[in-house]
């Protein structure tokens, strides 16, 4: 079965050149011109993944992209004219997985859909081989089956990217882990993203942990190290 993505983008001359270039590729697509509509169709249709611009009528891409994670962890990525870092950043603070900037190669965002659509996909093999693992350290406690984790006996709301970077800190924790190294289990081999993603995470997991955060330690020039504490 083909993968289906949702292009969301209010000038309809790109949107067909995007539509163009994933469809040579094999890949079905789906489009919105708009914020409010494309939630509404992510909802009706369920595509594995959203090409999403920020600048739109209505609902922005910043807003339909926690609309999204609210409902599933498909990756999304930003085309976007925006190209200010705090833009960038802003972006995978609220669950983005990758960003490109206007003007852009059509090639480039095919080749970029299509690794992340194998990230995606590797992703969820792994969560499946992982069904059944239950982690219980006290204080802290994930079900990998329900994908839901707890802190002194309260849930923590944590976006499903989230939840993947807690549950690997805690499967490999007291070892030192490189920021390469997270990017290559959590976001996937072929994530071409950069460490910031990993900073942006950690800094969004350590407010979740609010008096924990310092569970998650920094080494400086090595990366992070999770440990649980008294």
């Amino acid at each position: 079965m083909k993968s289906t993505v949702l292009i969301v983008e209010d000038e309809r001359k790109l949107r067909e050149l995007v539509a163009d270039y994933l469809e040579a590729e094999g890949l079905a697509w789906i489009e919105a011109a708009n914020g409010d509509d494309a939630v509404a169709l992510f909802r009706e249709a369920a595509p594995d993944l959203v090409v999403l611009d920020i600048l739109m009528p209505g609902l922005d891409g910043y807003d339909v992209c926690e609309e999204i994670r609210k409902l599933s962890d498909v990756p999304i990525l930003f085309l976007t004219a925006k190209s200010e870092e705090e833009d960038e950043l802003l972006g995978y603070d609220l669950g983005a997985d990758d960003y490109m900037t206007k003007p852009f190669s059509p090639k480039v965002l095919a080749a970029k859909v299509k690794a992340l659509l194998r990230r995606y996909e590797s992703a969820k093999l792994e969560r499946a081989e992982a069904e059944g693992k239950q982690i219980d350290l006290g204080a802290v406690r994930i079900d990998a089956i329900s994908r839901e984790a707890s802190l002194d006996g309260e849930s923590l709301a944590l976006t499903p990217k989230e939840f993947d970077l807690l549950l690997y800190f805690v499967s490999h924790r007291n070892i030192v882990l490189s920021r390469d190294r997270l990017l290559e289990h959590v976001w996937g081999f072929d994530y071409d993203g950069d460490e910031r993603t990993v900073d942006s995470y950690v800094r969004r997991l350590r407010r979740k942990l609010g008096s924990r955060a310092e569970w998650i330690a920094t080494l400086r020039g090595n990366g992070y190290r999770f440990k649980v504490t008294p």
